[in-house]
């Protein structure tokens, strides 16, 4: 097994220093990667995804020593905040060198620069020497890919390789900080939580909702959309009210008996409340209750703390339906 890990790797290298697409696990989603310095495949990665060329990409590294050569300046908060927290669910938007293309950024001034904590994801950038530039291995504005089935079901054939790395540990996308100006700014609440955040580098701005839409993955509106509408509802008593039949979201645990016959399936997140559980758990439970006919989805209350944070972000997203 090991032995055959070692040679996908090797292959997925090959593929990506020749300009190739990958799709590569991390411990947050799955990635769907090319050579950032490489223009042509970074423009088949918007392509395959049929991503819109105003969303930039987060460049992953797997070492300390890229910094230098695709930030142009790194605040001392940001190394301070880098040390304590890398590698891992975070990623952070530096100003970028020149040798950065554009289309990496889309036409930004700013670098989103990322090193996972997954091994395959490390020892696949350090094999093909490159820092790899990448979004979710899924369509544009769908639930974000959490195992190699996801990818597949999502991409098909489209990509020149799948590395097959198991479940995503986290199971949501990193928290994007960014130190472009004074302030330290929070474009994307994920694996990281906000309060280690501020525990090392003190208070980071949360921009209001619609602000600065095109400045990171993940902040347009519409985004990790089910096929089935989703809805956001304050309680059980609430889902009586919901027409036709509901595929249902809870984090905690909830007595079947009080619930509305209209329920159809219920997908727990984490019964004993669980944050890390439940994010872990969302993308793959959303995807099941896609898949179950339900004529809705309904989520339940999730606490706006900790990675509860970014389980509400992506609730709110995927219940902006896309026109």
């Amino acid at each position: 097994m090991e032995h055959t890990e070692q040679q996908q790797i090797a292959n997925a290298a090959n593929i990506i220093r020749g300009g190739g697409v990958v799709a590569f696990p991390t411990e947050t989603v799955y990635g769907l990667g090319a050579n950032a310095f490489d223009e042509k495949a970074v423009a088949r990665v918007f392509e395959i995804k049929r991503r819109p060329y105003f969303d930039p990409l987060i460049l992953h590294i797997d070492s300390m020593d890229w910094l230098d050569g695709l930030a142009a300046r790194i605040p001392e908060p940001a190394k301070t905040l880098l040390g304590r927290l890398w590698p891992g669910p975070l990623t952070v938007v530096l100003p970028k060198k020149p040798a950065v293309p554009d289309i990496a950024t889309s036409g930004l001034p700013g670098a989103a620069i990322r090193m996972p904590s997954n091994d395959i994801a490390r020892r696949l950038i350090a094999a093909a020497g490159v820092p790899i530039a990448a979004p979710s291995a899924n369509l544009f504005g769908c639930v974000s890919p959490t195992t190699a089935a996801h990818v597949r079901d999502g991409l098909g054939g489209s990509v020149d390789a799948l590395i097959d790395g198991g479940e995503c540990a986290v199971g949501i996308e990193s928290t994007i900080i960014s130190f472009m100006n004074d302030t330290p700014l929070m474009l994307r609440p994920g694996g990281t939580p906000l309060e280690e955040i501020e525990a090392v580098i003190g208070k980071v701005i949360i921009p209001a909702s619609g602000e600065l839409a095109n400045q990171s993955p993940g902040r347009s509106a519409a985004h990790y959309a089910t096929s089935t509408p989703l809805a956001r509802v304050r309680d059980a008593a609430e889902l009586a009210n919901l027409t036709g039949k509901v595929g249902l979201l809870v984090f905690g645990d909830i007595d079947a008996g009080s619930l509305p016959p209209n329920v159809a399936k219920t997908e727990f997140l984490s019964k004993n409340g669980d944050l890390r559980e439940a994010a872990c758990n969302l993308f793959a439970a959303m995807r099941r209750l896609d898949a179950a006919g339900a004529d809705i989805i309904a989520a339940l209350p999730v606490p706006n703390a900790g990675l509860g944070l970014a389980i509400n972000d992506r609730l709110s997203r995927a219940a902006t339906r896309k026109s």
